[in-house]
């Protein structure tokens, strides 16, 4: 199969309220959507990295290595010359690159113009996840415990950011969730915020029958198998698969690994990383890099092909003011004609 022609698009989506990125937030987000065609059809796939700068102007810490201009220059260089080229001319680009999105994103656009694995070629893949429970820059805890309240009988888990606020206060929190719901499991993501001793005193002060899991607990991840002795909380390992030179290693409490497939790289690299998992008992947990549509129902999709088993973590489209050529239940959805051309082949 022969690639025809490559277009390459940019959004820019404001977003409705701010979204947390570990302990920084935005309030918009910007990536790439790259469409290409061959004889049988044409498909689209959402290249957005993680990074940037926050609300207030700081750059985004500890997700991609990579610039959004990065990845324009590089696929601006290399779109000349796959016209013509087999379809697997994609996937030596995305072998090549040290960019991980740009890796991710070339590989997904190759399945699904290839139809491999079939499931990356639904339209909309059961629409699954786990609620992310935060709370916005002074928020009242009482109206954090209403979006709690209203959740569906059917979610029995959800996820908490901590390592947010005062530690009474995420206390306190956590407390009422469970007050409100004690039939849910919480997966908590720290985000490294805690140093070791703090963990403990924290975790200590919760109901730890109720606690999935903890992810990056500590602020140095060598001290998260000592939480684990401290207090028998399994944990999950989210940043630490940024480091491109990520390397699966079991350890003591090791329960899962959140993964970011824009922030990891190729399909074939995911895929060997959960087959990895899997071997020694380690759940993984497809998640969101905060996407928009069109890149959420692709992760939905992966979700159901690698880890059909798991609840993915993609409930954050709800602070997108429109979607992304995808429909979710936004009010508006932009198409390839409201987006910014920037090259075409």
């Amino acid at each position: 199969m022969t690639l025809l022609t490559l277009n390459l698009y940019r959004y820019h989506i404001p977003l409705e309220t701010l979204l947390p990125v570990g302990n920084q937030r935005i309030d918009s987000r910007e990536g790439l959507v790259l469409q290409a065609s061959t004889a049988l059809g044409c498909e689209v796939v959402e290249i957005a990295p993680l990074s940037g700068v926050d609300v207030d102007g700081q750059p985004l810490m500890g997700f991609s290595q990579e610039r959004l201009e990065q990845v324009i220059d590089a696929l601006v260089a290399a779109m000349p010359s796959l016209p013509g080229q087999p379809l697997d001319a994609l996937l030596d680009l995305a072998e090549h690159t040290t960019m991980a999105s740009l890796a991710y994103g070339l590989s997904l656009l190759h399945a699904k113009l290839s139809g491999q694995p079939p499931s990356l070629l639904a339209q909309r893949a059961l629409p699954r996840t786990v609620p992310l429970i935060y709370r916005h820059q002074d928020e009242p805890i009482a109206e954090v415990g209403q979006q709690v309240a209203q959740l569906d009988r059917q979610v029995h888990a959800v996820k908490v950011k901590v390592g947010q606020t005062s530690m009474m206060e995420e206390i306190q929190l956590i407390h009422q969730i469970l007050a409100i719901r004690p039939d849910l499991k919480l997966r908590l993501d720290a985000n490294r915020s805690f140093k070791l001793q703090d963990a403990i005193d924290f975790l200590a002060c919760l109901p730890l029958a109720a606690i999935e899991y903890i992810e990056e607990p500590c602020r140095d991840p060598n001290h998260n198998p000592l939480l684990f002795n401290a207090l028998g909380i399994p944990y999950a390992l989210d940043e630490s698969l940024n480091d491109p030179r990520y390397q699966f290693t079991m350890q003591a409490g090791l329960s899962a690994l959140v993964i970011k497939p824009m922030l990891l790289g190729t399909l074939s690299r995911l895929q060997t990383i959960i087959d990895t998992a899997h071997q020694h008992g380690v759940r993984v947990i497809i998640s969101s890099s905060l996407e928009a549509s069109l890149g959420i129902n692709a992760l939905r999709c992966i979700s159901q092909a690698c880890t059909p088993d798991e609840v993915p973590g993609l409930d954050t489209l709800r602070a997108f003011s429109c979607d992304l050529l995808e429909p979710s239940d936004k009010a508006r959805c932009l198409n390839l004609d409201d987006l910014t051309l920037l090259y075409s082949v």
